[in-house]
């Protein structure tokens, strides 16, 4: 499956007009409960009728905005038999979109005038996000991961195999063969490229030295898919080969600690389950980091837990880190043209949850969001923000 990207929220926080229904669900695939699944959709859609109904919509209304969702799961017999924990269905005027996704969400139904994005937070944000590469020398494959799901990225402008990378000519004799280098030395791969021809040897110097300039060539093309980006790399592969690439390596998020064993055989799902247990410890330690830097922050008028002055920030561009806790929402609606904010204990209509709000500013504007369980968040509030000023 593909992770939900930063330009598909866009759409869904861009594209609404009117009213917005958001339904989470979970999907249950073993044992007696995968009989409901069909009934629980079904009372999880009477629910949203319901509330579009006591915001003003008509029943006629409310049932052809709901209608596409569901032609879509009635004309699938196989709907329910995919292979994913949790179903996410956005629907409004002339807008459906749903995805299945390997996150179990607790049932919601949430009807404003913006869809509610937040369960889908741990599958979105930047402290969740790794890479693996595995390494072969006639497969090259790059995936993209959290921790609940994981998908390949198509590497069109990286060399597959070590006999695509160097160019063999077939019709060289003797074993002659030809190999791309890098002008000035193979330690400077962002230079550009020359040509050197060898005499063909079992040497395993040699061999190494040709491995080498294949993870050069992979290196300069993994630059276009993983420039800027901040996530862990990690590398699966025999463990030899492993020092070579780290020589070729410009990725500076490249981790000290890979996956073992020949990955060409190891399915995706193998692969991200055994590097997960490799990134776990970073992404906690980078968690209570971020914890740490609220903390000293404290005193500055850099750091607030009140729902208030987050949700404006979060607005406006000025969030760098925010804690959201998950399955807790806090109704109410925020003005951006006079910069006011109403709580409301209660959802009331027109009102939107302000943590689902704030989250989903902040990762829009390039902030990192941390979407753990309520007890994680600093000061014990729904919400802990660090401004970037």
């Amino acid at each position: 499956m593909s992770l939900l990207s930063i330009d598909e929220v866009k759409t869904l926080v861009e594209q609404p007009k009117g009213w917005c229904v958001s339904i989470y669900m979970p999907i249950y695939r073993v044992g007696a409960e995968i009989q409901q699944n069909p009934v629980r959709f079904k009372n999880l859609m009477r629910e949203a009728e319901d509330k579009l109904v006591e915001n003003g919509l008509s029943n006629r209304e409310a049932l052809e905005l709901l209608q596409p969702a569901k032609d879509k799961i009635d004309s699938d017999d196989n709907f329910w038999q995919q292979p994913n924990d949790g179903l996410a269905i956005f629907l409004a005027d002339g807008v459906f979109h749903y995805y299945r996704l390997p996150l179990s969400f607790d049932e919601l139904v949430v009807v404003t005038d913006h869809f509610h994005l937040k369960p889908l937070l741990p599958l979105l944000t930047e402290d969740g996000r790794f890479y693996i590469l595995a390494l072969s020398q006639q497969d090259i494959r790059l995936f993209e991961c959290t921790r609940y799901s994981v998908s390949e990225v198509e590497l069109p402008d990286v060399p597959k195999s070590i006999d695509e990378a160097l160019l063999y000519d077939e019709t060289a004799k003797d074993g002659q063969f030809r190999i791309s280098t890098s002008k000035g030395g193979t330690n400077n791969p962002f230079q550009h490229a020359g040509s050197f021809h060898g005499q063909g040897s079992p040497d395993q110097d040699k061999h190494q030295e040709e491995i080498l300039q294949f993870f050069h060539t992979v290196n300069d093309g993994l630059q276009k898919y993983l420039r800027a980006k901040r996530a862990p790399l990690v590398l699966a592969g025999v463990e030899y080969l492993f020092p070579i690439y780290r020589e070729a390596n410009t990725y500076p998020n490249l981790i000290d600690e890979g996956i073992t064993g020949n990955p060409e055989n190891a399915k995706p799902e193998e692969l991200q389950a055994q590097a997960w247990e490799i990134v776990e410890p970073l992404f906690l330690k980078s968690q209570q980091e971020a914890i740490d830097h609220y903390r000293e922050l404290a005193q500055t008028g850099r750091s607030s837990s009140n729902i208030k002055e987050a949700v404006s920030a979060a607005y406006y561009g000025r969030i760098e880190e925010l804690f959201v806790a998950v399955g807790v929402q806090q109704w109410g609606s925020f003005n951006p043209d006079t910069n006011t904010i109403d709580l409301h204990a209660e959802a009331e209509p027109g009102d939107e949850d302000l943590l689902n709000s704030a989250a989903i500013q902040t990762i829009l504007n390039g902030g990192t969001v941390y979407a753990v369980e309520p007890d994680q968040v600093p000061d014990e509030a729904p919400l802990a923000a660090v401004f970037r000023y």
